[in-house]
């Protein structure tokens, strides 16, 4: 299959957008975008009416494999979070809106797919973000029509829980500025406005670093594992408020190098779940 320099720009935007929200990895995404296109390079095009599909199918198809081959989350130490996307690096792509929009981008969103069969992360992606007709899903995943609209409705009664999820980027960085500024001076009182009873927090450090390798719950939990991290922090730690998979997030500097990246789930308002993503190799791409 010929693809031209122009066409290139137009479909890797699409196929790092499709690939990185059904495997929640950067790498593991750049590693299938390029096999995929020296696949396409190597295919006669004679009967290739619509590259586009024809692209998305293959990549879909090396996701998938590559999730159900896989057993890389059966055997992570502790909880899995996705790898984080820095926005920097994502512009650096040249990407269409397809790759920028919010929706199915949240570190929540890419967790909850985690729940999902394979077949169903497609469906969902395909249908729900990126807008292709049912036709076109059955050919890329090489089910019916009728099959794919049960998948779909079935992997949308399982990601119910986070349909919710606040994604308004300037009222979250305002409340993510507040919860910086009470969690400082531990003023409780305020915490307790911006965080559930009922919060959920989950560390990820891949058995390469300290971490929590259950997830924590409830506020008084949450929050005196926070204060531990921060009463041990050296006297050059720092933090910053950066755009990471399209919503506020704090990286935490340690010695000059980023330690970890937190991310949150709002609803309505609240701070349900926090994500500390500390496997530095789901940060060596930011450092």
């Amino acid at each position: 299959m010929q693809i031209s320099n122009q066409e290139y720009k137009q479909f890797k935007p699409l196929l790092f957008s499709l690939g990185y929200r059904l495997l929640g990895s950067v790498m593991e995404t750049e590693d299938m975008l390029q096999e995929t296109f020296l696949k396409a390079s190597l295919i006669n095009e004679e009967n290739i009416d619509n590259k586009k599909a024809y692209l998305c199918k293959m990549m879909t198809n090396r996701c998938l494999d590559l999730l159900k081959s896989s057993s890389k989350r059966e055997n992570y130490i502790g909880p899995w979070n996705p790898e984080p996307l820095m926005f920097d690096y994502v512009r650096a792509l040249d990407p269409s809106e397809l790759l920028i929009q919010k929706e199915g981008l949240s570190i929540a969103y890419l967790r909850m797919m985690e729940h999902l069969k394979p077949d169903e992360r497609a469906v969902l992606l395909l249908r729900e973000v990126f807008a292709f007709p049912y036709s076109e899903i059955a050919c890329i995943i090489d089910k019916k029509e009728e099959n794919c609209r049960k998948i779909f409705s079935r992997a949308k009664q399982r990601i119910a829980v986070v349909e919710g999820e606040s994604l308004d980027y300037e009222k979250n960085k305002r409340l993510i500025n507040r919860f910086i500024e009470a969690f400082q001076i531990q003023d409780t009182n305020v915490l307790l406005e911006l965080i559930s009873d009922k919060v959920t927090l989950f560390s990820d450090g891949g058995g390469k670093v300290n971490a929590a390798v259950r997830p924590i719950k409830s506020f008084s939990n949450v929050l005196a594992f926070l204060f531990g991290i921060y009463k041990k922090a050296p006297a050059d730690f720092f933090i910053h408020v950066r755009e990471v998979n399209k919503q506020p997030a704090i990286l935490i500097y340690m010695h000059g190098t980023l330690q970890s990246i937190i991310s949150f789930y709002i609803y309505k308002e609240t701070v349900n779940e926090i994500y500390i993503t500390m496997n530095p190799d789901k940060l060596s791409k930011w450092l």
